[in-house]
């Protein structure tokens, strides 16, 4: 052992040099316990380990001469035995690796691993004493020794020269030499090789490359080295990386000759096509193997062999995956300098039989047939790597290769394979593509056929579960194709968005997509499978609104968000949101959007926001307030950025005119945040959901607004009880901020009602017609007329609006004076007559109006207001009654049978406008006036056109014997209808005053002389009834109360049996002056003496009469009792 330590890596330290002069000069016996029972899983023969295990001594015997003690300090000495005791520690742990167990090998490992961070030279060298002092230890201990030097070697932060030759001297030793391990020991080996790499790649890159270029097909281990260094990201740094790369494509080049070696070549290609032991991984050497064969294609400059070498390679098997990629791997890098051969291989392959057959073959019978089977994947992937490798060269041959990728997507059996393929193939295509610098510039022909393929490639994904990146990868290539030229038509655009939103949106929840993987021998993990899928949607969208910065593209995704949005699955709701959160999130942070253009519909995106932040799941919540917040922001930049580009416009119109430069071109601008005085601060990310919402009302337009109010028109009649109480809300707000400036409102009444009869949540049923009232107080005549018209039948729910109309007396007065403009509004129907049918009274809104007018007495809201206006609704529903006469309608419109069963079943006849008229008058107290009609059964006379005059007389003639406190109202709103233009308005007015002319309350409105005038005027009216009821008026006691009286009288004394009854006639008739005063006055006395007490208190009490007339005859007859006392005629007095 001491013989060989001349040949040893000395060290260049204090620490090394008294390492070596541990091994070298010192031995010192050390216990060491026999090792433990060998539980390897390894498969090395038993004899083999028992052999190792007794070669190996039991003690450790270190020695030291005692003049080279007695020449050491005592500090140096407690130096010397520390690393004494480590190197021996280290030496018996690497003695154990032999027998340890899997778990004990572990921490055997790891232990050295700790002592190397410390003492890595120690270690290292006494690894290295190791393999010398022990020549014959079993394939096994050394396959674990490398294990662990490897270990050392990373862990290491400088390996010395000395020690690098010596291990790579080592390491190639061994990792070409045949064990009963097999590749594991080679590999091992070699990993010592790829650890080297770390600190000195390019003495270890020489080595290989001598190795490589011999002639004779390099051996598997020396593949394997050069595949970790091609694969590895970690031993190189990216200067280092490009120089091996390029090294590599030198070995190419020099070994371009061993293409024409008939042994080489065979050797090559049996190499690649020998199955590995698992096909489901590619082996390091495989995969380097054929990126090297590539390469010495690429640099071939004889197109003939390399098409020969390519249909060799072709002509093998396609059955297993990392095969396929490495063949198409292999084309792809010849295609960087032979694209044409290479596509002239493709094409002549995917013509041949095989293939051919394998496009109309989906379940292959043998093994020849599965060797075929996915023929077309590889030549997919082909295609795609031919892409990725031509570079420059690619884009006058991107159409062809789509057209020949989209051809074997819609003709190859359909598995899991090919759409994988498909894609992968496609990604690569377009990552060439967007590396090209023409893309921009350049028209594709074939990039619609491609998107079809992406929609039903995604259209077929299983829609209850998430297993692989199909759909992420499917909307990476649909993002990269909305950058090319020509641009995607919107009905092409409108398939995409919807086949994304579905298949990402309606996956069922995570923990039911992790339940379908459980079995899974490899689980994916399903939430960053998500979470990339949803980014990958993003990233769509943001591609979509980036080439179209316009607010028209803005409303169009959106507009296929809605119905997500709007979703009954809260999940489906919650992803959506998100999606448009991140959207807007986007605009606001880039500023992408033309200031100068302004949003279309954005109150729509308002509205659902405004909903969703009630949403009952805190995520979509906060999603949507989170969104609204960037809303507002946007919303705010962008006025912001419209006012600037105003004030700058006159600047840019003239340098334009100067130059010929473009006004504005959006791509120009840069993406830069506003600072806090040009745009609104972070504070609107502290305000609640409804507080945002109002925040950006305030900056609505009048046609957002009513976009906005429309969309939560439309929120009511949802089947979510929390949309349809947001929509309840957001619909109040809106109005009662910006109710009196909103249009359309008649529309939104009607759409309002719609809603409202699904509307089960009392809160918000409230809620939407307190919205009523308060638009009711700027546009009551509109909502009086869109009512009116939805009003015939009534039903509860439009009742409901109704009262909501008038729930403040304000407008409750104005509903009622509208209703009574429309019920004057009362066309007759052309050519109406008897015989001729009326058109349908909902048509007619007077008719509507006086359902409406019955209706509203009974309501509490307008209680006060019928009060109020009871001398317009009498007069007016009186003349509605003759109108509704005149067109033919006595009682409800219904057919013939409907009809004769309401006669029979209804002791009541009578129209709607009497059943008005008669719950005015009873709803207002005026409970004598109906009584006096409905005790004589007069209530009959209205409902014919014949008895109808008769039937007001006799109204208006109770309302005078019972002192109606009424009678001054009705008269001032009879008199301008006596010059109404319509007959029937001046008939009812003229009838009623006649009948009034009886009341003392006539003359506190009417003097006798305007009433003559009025009555006068009657005379000369065109109609025929007007004029007859003039005249009667005329002969009113009013007028000749002395007539009236003498007929009176003479009735009396017949009744009463006087004498004389033929004088008293002529008396009464012709006679005038004092001396028939006298005869009428004595005959009273003379003929009813016992009735004088009763005559002279009756004159008494009608001194104080309103009628001055009145008054001044019961002074006469007093006056003339005083006279005849006086002359002693009568004796009456005194008695009296």
């Amino acid at each position: 052992m001491d013989g060989q330590c001349s040949e040893r890596p000395h060290s260049r330290t204090p620490t090394g040099r008294m390492s070596s002069a541990v091994s070298q000069n010192s031995r010192i016996s050390l216990p060491v316990s026999t090792s433990t029972k060998d539980s390897s899983c390894m498969k090395v023969p038993q004899d083999s380990a028992h052999r190792d295990r007794c070669s190996h001594p039991t003690t450790i015997i270190l020695h030291k001469s005692q003049s080279s003690q007695a020449t050491l300090m005592p500090q140096e000495h407690r130096m010397f035995m520390t690393e004494a005791y480590s190197a021996a520690t280290c030496f018996k742990m690497l003695q154990d690796m032999n027998s340890a167990d899997p778990f004990h090998l572990k921490y055997i490992i790891k232990k050295i691993k700790n002592m190397a961070h410390g003492s890595p030279k120690l270690v290292m060298e006494t690894i290295h004493d190791y393999f010398i002092d022990n020549p014959e230890i079993s394939s096994r201990h050394k396959f674990r020794l490398f294990q662990t030097l490897e270990t050392v070697i990373r862990a290491s932060d400088i390996l010395e020269e000395t020690w690098e030759k010596t291990f790579t001297r080592l390491a190639l030793e061994n990792m070409t030499k045949a064990t009963e391990l097999e590749d594991i020991y080679q590999d091992a080996a070699s990993n010592v090789l790829v650890a080297i790499c770390r600190h000195s790649w390019r003495a270890v890159a020489q080595h290989l490359e001598t190795e490589l270029l011999t002639g004779v097909f390099p051996h598997r281990s020396l593949l394997y080295v050069m595949g970790i260094l091609s694969s590895s990201e970690e031993l190189f740094s990216q200067e280092d990386k490009a120089c091996w790369e390029e090294q590599l494509i030198q070995m190419a080049i020099k070994s371009v000759p061993f293409l024409s070696t008939d042994v080489w070549s065979k050797e090559l290609l049996w190499t690649l096509t020998t199955p590995s032991w698992t096909q489901q991984e590619q082996s390091p050497e495989k995969a380097f193997l054929f990126t090297y064969y590539g390469l010495i294609l690429q640099a071939e400059k004889n197109g003939a062999t390399v098409r020969r070498h390519l249909q060799a390679l072709l002509e093998t098997s396609h059955q297993w995956p990392k095969q396929r990629e490495g063949m198409a791997l292999t084309l792809g890098l010849a295609a960087t300098r032979h694209l044409d051969d290479v596509w002239a291989v493709l094409d002549q392959f995917g013509r041949s039989r095989p293939v051919r057959w394998s496009l109309h073959s989906s379940s292959p019978k043998n093994s020849e047939d599965l060797r075929w089977k996915w023929a077309s994947s590889t030549i997919l992937l082909a295609y795609g790597q031919v892409a990725a490798k031509a570079r420059a060269h690619i884009l006058p041959w991107v159409d062809n290769i789509v057209s020949r990728m989209v051809f074997y997507f819609h003709y190859s059996s359909w598995d899991e394979t090919l759409k994988q393929s498909f894609l992968t193939a496609t990604l690569m295509l377009m990552g060439a593509v967007s590396r090209s610098e023409g893309a921009h510039s350049y028209e594709f022909s074939q990039t619609s056929e491609l998107l079809q393929c992406l929609m039903v490639l995604m259209e077929k994904e299983p829609q209850d579960t998430l297993c692989t990146r199909s759909r992420q990868q499917a909307m990476h290539i649909a993002s990269s194709l909305c950058k090319l030229r020509p641009p995607i038509d919107l009905e092409r655009k409108s398939q995409l968005l919807s086949t994304c939103f579905r298949s990402v949106f309606a996956l069922p929840l995570l923990d039911a997509l992790e339940k379908h993987t459980c079995l899974f021998l490899e689980p994916p993990n399903i939430q960053s499978l998500y979470s990339r899928t949803t980014e990958a949607l993003d990233l769509m969208l943001q591609s979509l609104i980036m080439q179209n910065p316009t607010a028209e593209e803005l409303h169009f995704l959106l507009s296929h968000l809605y119905i997500w949005l709007a979703s009954e699955k809260a999940h489906e709701r919650q992803r959506a949101v998100h999606s448009c959160m991140i959207l807007l999130k986007f605009l606001n942070h880039n500023g992408y959007l033309d200031p100068k253009e302004n949003f279309k519909r954005i109150g729509q995106l308002v509205g659902i926001l405004g909903m969703l932040c009630q949403d009952p799941d805190r995520a979509t919540q906060h999603c949507s307030l989170e969104g609204a917040s960037h809303l507002y922001q946007l919303l705010m930049r962008h006025k912001i950025e419209a006012l600037q580009a105003e004030s700058q416009a006159p600047k840019e119109l003239s340098q334009a005119h100067s130059d010929g430069a473009p006004l504005w071109n959006s791509r120009d601008q840069k993406a830069t945040p506003l600072g806090p005085q040009e745009m609104a601060k972070n504070h609107i990310f502290q305000l609640c959901g409804s507080q945002v919402i109002k925040e950006i009302m305030q900056q609505l337009t009048l046609a957002e607004l009513n976009d906005l109010i429309w969309t939560a028109i439309d929120g009511l009649g949802s089947t979510n009880p929390f949309r349809v109480q947001a929509a309840s809300e957001m619909l109040l707000t809106a109005i009662q901020e910006h109710g009196a400036k909103l249009e359309m409102v008649s529309s939104m009444a009607q759409a309002i009602r719609l809603r409202l009869c699904s509307v089960r949540i009392p809160q918000a049923k409230e809620k939407t017609l307190h919205a009523i009232t308060l638009l009711a107080r700027s546009h009551t005549r509109e909502l009086v007329a869109t009512f009116l018209d939805i009003s015939i039948p009534l039903d509860s729910h439009t009742f409901q609006l109704w009262r909501a109309l008038g729930a403040e007396q304000p407008t409750s007065h104005l509903v009622l004076t509208t209703l009574l403009a429309w019920l004057q509004e009362r066309p007759l129907p052309t050519g109406a007559s008897d015989s001729s049918p009326c058109p349908k009274k909902t048509y007619l809104r007077s008719l509507a109006a006086m359902n409406m007018l019955h209706e509203l007495q009974f309501a509490r809201e307008f209680k006060q207001a019928v009060q109020e206006a009871y001398p317009k609704l009498f007069v007016a529903l009186l003349t509605q009654m003759h109108y509704v006469l005149e067109l033919n309608l006595p009682g409800e419109a219904q057919p013939k049978p409907q009809a004769q069963e309401a006669a029979v079943s209804s002791p009541q006849s009578c129209s709607t406008s009497l059943e008005a008229l008669k719950s005015l008058l009873s709803t207002t107290g005026h409970w004598h006036d109906f009584a006096h009609l409905e005790l004589q059964g007069s209530w009959e006379l209205f409902t014919s056109i014949h008895t109808y005059l008769k039937g007001v007389g006799l109204l208006a003639r109770a309302m005078v014997q019972n002192h109606c406190k009424q009678i001054t109202a009705v008269l001032r709103q009879l008199l301008p209808s006596l010059q109404s233009p319509e007959e029937r308005e001046r008939k009812v007015a003229i009838l009623i005053l006649t009948e009034f002319l009886y009341s003392p309350a006539l003359l506190e409105v009417l003097p006798k002389q305007a009433a003559l005038t009025v009555l006068a005027q009657g005379l000369r009216d065109p109609s025929p009834e007007v004029r007859v009821l003039s005249l009667q008026g005329l002969s009113n006691i009013l007028f000749h109360a002395d007539k009236q009286a003498k007929f009176a009288f003479y009735r009396c004394a017949v009744l009463l049996r006087w004498r004389l009854l033929h004088t008293l006639f002529c008396t009464l008739a012709w006679e005038r002056g004092l001396s028939a005063r006298h005869f009428l006055w004595t005959c009273l006395m003379t003929r009813s003496q016992e009735e004088f007490n009763i005559h002279l208190s009756q004159a008494l009490s009608y001194l104080h009469s309103h009628s001055c007339h009145i008054k001044t005859w019961a002074a006469l007859f007093i006056g003339r009792v005083a006279d005849a006392e006086c002359c002693g005629h009568q004796p009456a007095i005194p008695h009296f």
